[in-house]
C-alpha cells in the first residue's frame, strides 16, 4: 500500500529519470610481476622485514558508458637494504556505468570500483609470495571510501588555492 501514488507525480519523476545502472563486464591482470632476487640467501634471514604497500588508480574511458579501473598494488618487502621480494600488480576490470550524474559516477570509480577489485589484487598478491617460496602473506582490508574522501578533500582545496591565485590582490583597482 505504502507504494501507491494517489496523483500520478511520483510516477511521472520517476520515468522521466534514468535509472543508473552498474554492471560489471570483466575482472583481470593487467601486469604482474613478482621478483626474489636475492633468493636463496633470503629464506634464511631471521631479521624482521619491512613492508612498503604502494596503492594507486587509474580510471580509463574506453567507451560512453564503459570504463577501465586499474588498481595497482606494489608490495616491497626488505630486511634491511636488502630486498626479499617485490610484488607489482595491476588488477583491473571493465564497468558499464550509465545514467549516473557526475557526482555519483566519480564516487562509483574512485571508491566502489576499486572496492570490488581489492580481494581480486589481494589474492594474487598471497598467492605470488607463497609461490615464491614464502610464508603465507595477506593484505590488510583497504577503506576505499576514506581514500576517496581524503581525494575529494584534496581537490576541494586545491580548487580553494587556485581560486585565490587567480584574485587580482585588493586595492589594485
Amino acid at each position: 500500500m505504502a507504494d501507491e501514488n494517489t496523483n500520478g507525480a511520483g510516477g511521472a519523476a520517476n520515468a522521466e529519470q534514468p535509472q543508473a545502472q552498474f554492471n560489471v563486464q570483466k575482472i583481470y591482470v593487467k601486469d604482474v610481476s613478482f621478483e626474489a632476487p636475492n633468493t636463496p640467501a633470503s629464506f634464511n634471514e631471521q631479521a624482521q622485514p619491512q613492508l612498503a604497500l604502494n596503492l594507486n588508480q587509474k580510471v580509463n574511458k574506453v567507451a560512453d558508458d564503459q570504463f577501465e579501473v586499474v588498481l595497482t598494488l606494489t608490495l616491497d618487502c626488505k630486511v634491511e637494504d636488502k630486498s626479499i621480494y617485490l610484488v607489482e600488480l595491476q588488477q583491473a576490470g571493465l564497468f558499464v556505468l550509465k545514467g549516473f550524474d557526475a557526482r555519483n559516477l566519480d564516487m562509483m570509480l574512485g571508491s566502489y570500483c576499486p572496492n570490488m577489485l581489492f580481494p581480486y589484487g589481494r589474492q594474487m598478491i598471497s598467492d605470488l609470495i607463497q609461490a615464491g617460496g614464502f610464508p603465507p602473506f595477506l593484505l590488510q582490508p583497504i577503506n576505499f571510501d576514506q581514500l576517496y574522501a581524503d581525494q575529494l578533500r584534496r581537490r576541494a582545496e586545491a580548487q580553494a588555492q587556485g581560486d585565490q591565485a587567480q584574485q587580482p590582490p585588493a586595492g589594485n583597482a
